[in-house]
């Protein structure tokens, strides 16, 4: 098994010093009630808000499975960027000043002020258990890389990770969490870079050898068709994964949160318009790396079929222990880490604010906190969930396939019905509270009886695909609103809303 060099060490150890000590610089002023803990004081500008939503939305999930996707599959999947161009208008447009101008904590806000109570309540719920799943798999992703690279157990990382994450999000809140949010997109950028660059000089003609092998081989081609069944084609491509996006940029706490925290819902715009031209060279860098990792391996043997991994997800830590030079393992490694731990630290911070604005605060009837018990109160809450993360991440380990599938097929069965939610109380007049809850839950159920089906559950042996995992998003949405107004009797149904 390899082991880090000392200069290896070094690079991870800066890193992660660097990042407790940016936590820790960002609490030095105590935040002092809850609009600071979790918005920041709402004085954040554009570009710090931008970079925090790239950071957080690409996590070591993305950066171990993006390139291992394309070496496995071809750069189908990588053509998402042009849904990005349909998703972030919409938001910026439509959606964001539904969010902004009623001084929201949260997104779910917004439901019980257009429906009732217990729509906020089921959505935010539905945003607890997703992004629970979502933030273990982000643990695990690291884990893999540092076990497969040092030989560390996978158990010994995820606690390092968790623990290390959960200590300065809990102590520094959203300011902290945005903070190292920039610092961690530099160095998971700057590492992915350093991986195709370092692998471009091996491959015989370099950019151009990697380019015309792509090409030879097919794995630049997407199919044209709009066929339900593919995995990726044009119709997924500009239409399923622009609901995908919708889900993270216009439903999701973790993202709307950040665009609270803009000081100007003109300067929470500008973030959205940022991230979208940032977000193009770290696609095509997070993606490209896959298809010069395959016409490197073209030329050296796949070790995939030779036995010497066991998943795709493993071939770029596999590649950083046979083929990167002393010192650029620990930079990598850092690089992995600060994906995982953006993604990990915005995700607490969020379900700690879902939790005490959404559940604590609306339903408790006992008599209000201070100001400074309430941010000790949200601290608590915030370990909590980093223990509760670092516990299911452990079941993450457990699970097989393709990490980008799985990752995308729970955001698409949870999150599909939730943006279907948004989409009746945002866009509808006829749509009331008993026609949205009910879409949501059926639109939920479908998926999850679709999804099953596909796996197997009901039959011997799975059947062939029916729907492809990235269209699950578009049909949870599509069911969600359809059965919302049919079910809906017309009278829209509002309710004041409670100061939380």
């Amino acid at each position: 098994m390899s082991r880090f060099s000392l200069i290896d060490y070094a690079f991870f150890g800066v890193y992660l010093a660097l990042s407790v000590g940016i936590g820790l610089w960002s609490a030095r002023k105590k935040a002092s009630d809850l609009g600071d803990y979790f918005l920041a004081g709402r004085g954040m500008n554009s570009v710090l808000v931008a970079m925090s939503i790239l950071a957080a939305l690409f996590s070591g999930i993305s950066y171990l499975a993006a390139p291992a996707d394309v070496y496995k599959n071809g750069f189908g999947f990588g053509y998402v960027v042009l849904a990005f161009f349909i998703a972030t208008p919409f938001t910026a447009l439509w959606m964001l000043p539904k969010f902004y101008h009623s001084r929201f904590f949260t997104a779910y806000q917004f439901l019980e002020e257009r429906f009732a109570l217990p729509a906020r309540l089921l959505a935010s719920g539905l945003f607890v258990f997703r992004v629970s799943l979502w933030l273990a798999a982000a643990t695990y992703a690291p884990a893999l890389a540092l076990e497969k690279v040092t030989g560390i157990p996978l158990w010994i990382t995820i606690l390092a990770t968790g623990t290390l994450t959960t200590f300065y999000t809990a102590l520094g809140g959203m300011r902290a969490v945005i903070w190292t949010d920039v610092l961690q997109l530099l160095v998971l950028f700057g590492g992915q870079l350093a991986i195709t660059l370092v692998a471009i000089d091996k491959i015989p003609g370099g950019l151009g050898g990697v380019w015309d092998t792509a090409l030879a081989d097919g794995r630049l081609e997407v199919s044209l068709s709009f066929n339900l069944h593919e995995r990726v084609n044009l119709g997924s491509l500009l239409i399923a994964a622009a609901f995908l996006h919708l889900v993270q940029m216009g439903t999701d706490q973790v993202s709307v949160q950040r665009y609270l925290t803009a000081g100007s819902l003109r300067e929470a715009k500008r973030s959205l318009w940022i991230k979208l031209w940032f977000i193009i060279p770290v696609l095509v860098l997070f993606y490209g790396t896959g298809l010069v990792l395959y016409a490197f391996y073209k030329i050296h043997g796949d070790p995939l079929a030779a036995g010497l991994i066991e998943k795709e997800d493993q071939i770029l830590p596999y590649f950083v222990i046979t083929q990167l030079p002393t010192g650029l393992p620990g930079l990598l490694i850092a690089a992995i880490y600060a994906a995982s731990m953006s993604t990990i630290s915005a995700g607490l911070n969020s379900l700690s604010s879902a939790t005490l604005v959404d559940f604590h605060q609306r339903l408790s009837h006992a008599a209000p906190l201070s100001d400074t018990r309430q941010v000790r109160r949200a601290r608590w809450v915030t370990v909590l969930y980093g223990l509760l993360v670092m516990a299911l991440a452990f079941a993450v380990s457990k699970m097989q396939g393709n990490l980008v599938e799985s990752v995308n097929t729970i955001i698409g069965l949870v999150g599909g019905p939730l943006l279907g939610l948004f989409f009746l109380g945002m866009f509808t007049k006829r749509a009331d509270t008993r026609g949205a809850l009910y879409g949501c839950l059926t639109g939920f159920v479908s998926l999850l009886l679709l999804y099953l089906y596909q796996i197997g559950v009901f039959t011997e042996e799975p059947p062939e695909v029916l729907v492809s995992f990235i269209w699950f998003s578009f049909f949870g949405c599509l069911v969600t609103v359809v059965t919302g107004l049919l079910l809906s009797g017309g009278n829209r149904s509002s309710r004041p809303q409670k100061d939380a």
